[in-house]
């Protein structure tokens, strides 16, 4: 049975004897991972961990609730912030999947080496996708390699070693959460830091800061990652 579909490469994914199944993107992003390796830091990048929200005190209140203490969530090709549950820490909405992921070698010969993020997009079955921040609107949005490598893709990282880091990209937190509909934040990343003067449009925009959240026990396989690792990668720790 094929335990994980890698929706992250370039072809129809093979079976191999692992059962696992993965695409040419996807092998060669875990061959350059395993030279990186070395470094034990690269190593814990590959824990598996969902993402939640924080916005300043100022900034709280209105359709704004939802971005202190939400959750990052991946539905309609876009990467979204929304309300969580404070009893399960998973989407109020639970017909939206919530970012589960990695980091991860992004694969391309014509770039320098970029440290990628990806997430499950689906339970059943279990999909992988790049996420990457869109070269002309700035939108977070996910795809596989083919769909994600004109775009962003990296060098995505965190602030620190601690469990619960925020995300970087290019080794700065320039996330922020546009209202897209009334109560619906989409998360952009503000690459020219000009409050993104060109995208905006007059919606409403909040600065939001992406925590990790490693995954722990009974939320693993709930969301296809299965608990002994990423690809035979090095098991999520209990915190």
């Amino acid at each position: 049975m094929v335990d994980l579909i890698l929706g992250i490469g370039l072809s129809l994914p093979i079976v191999l004897s692992s059962g696992i199944a993965v695409v040419t993107g996807v092998s060669q992003g875990v061959s350059e991972q395993h030279k990186q390796n070395a470094d034990s830091a690269n190593t814990t990048r590959m824990l598996k961990f969902h993402v939640d929200t924080w916005i300043d005190p100022t900034e709280r209140g209105g359709s704004r609730v939802a971005l202190h203490s939400g959750i990052v969530t991946l539905h309609h090709d876009k990467v979204w912030v929304e309300a969580k549950s404070p009893d399960t820490g998973w989407p109020v909405d639970e017909k939206h999947h919530p970012f589960t992921g990695f980091y991860i070698a992004y694969p391309d010969d014509n770039r320098p080496t970029t440290r990628g993020l990806v997430s499950t997009i689906s339970v059943d079955p279990p999909v992988l996708n790049w996420i990457y921040i869109d070269k002309d609107t700035l939108e977070l949005k996910y795809s596989n390699r083919s769909g994600s490598i004109e775009h962003h893709v990296g060098s995505w990282d965190w602030t620190s070693e601690d469990d619960d880091s925020s995300i970087t990209f290019d080794e700065w937190e320039g996330f922020v959460a546009v209202e897209e509909e009334p109560g619906q934040w989409a998360l952009y990343f503000d690459l020219n830091d000009d409050g993104l003067k060109k995208h905006r449009k007059g919606r409403d925009i909040v600065e939001v800061t992406l925590n990790r959240r490693v995954v722990t026990g009974q939320e693993v396989n709930k969301w296809g990652l299965k608990e002994e690792g990423n690809m035979g990668f090095k098991a999520t720790r209990e915190v």
